[in-house]
């Protein structure tokens, strides 16, 4: 399993958090989704996704995203 960190500097509130969830949910491989509204970065957890993926999924859920470092 592995664990990848990506900074989304417009999430504020539950909404940003929910809609992120769900989309990254979707992604093939991805098992855990943690949005962190303080530091506003999205960790995500499982095994074989691809970043790519993840990237698009954050930007259908209207969110700019960039790997975090970490």
């Amino acid at each position: 399993m592995s664990t990848r960190s990506y900074g989304v500097p417009g999430v504020t509130c539950e909404h940003c958090r929910h809609a992120i969830s769900t989309e990254v949910g979707r992604v093939r491989g991805v098992t855990a989704v943690e949005v962190d509204l303080e530091r506003k970065v999205v960790v995500v957890s499982g095994d074989q996704f691809a970043d790519a993926e993840v990237c698009a999924a954050i930007d259908d859920a209207g969110y700019d995203v960039g790997r975090s470092p970490g």
